[in-house]
């Protein structure tokens, strides 16, 4: 099996999407360090909705079901609390 049998740029989608995705946790520790309480933050979201989608995507182009379907079910929930966080804004 090789590793590497895709063009270059699928390795880009996938690694960023990673990277991306990763780093909602990081983002989420240093907002919660700062506000000394547990928060997750607009961005957390964002960063899970594009590490996400882009991971859907590379699944896809990989032929992965489960991959695929872990990752697509979970931009429901990272679409649906960015709309949370919407209306929550709007009645503030």
């Amino acid at each position: 099996m090789n590793w590497f049998d895709s063009p270059a740029h699928w390795y880009v989608v996938g690694f960023g999407g990673q990277i991306a995705f990763a780093s909602r946790f990081i983002v989420q520790w240093l907002v919660s360090e700062k506000n000394r309480r547990i928060v997750i933050p607009k961005a957390f979201w964002y960063l899970s909705l594009f590490g996400g989608a882009a991971l859907f995507v590379y699944a896809l182009h990989k032929k992965d079901p489960v991959f695929a379907l872990g990752q697509g079910l979970g931009l429901l929930v990272y679409v649906r609390n960015l709309m949370l966080h919407k209306s929550r804004a709007e009645t503030a």
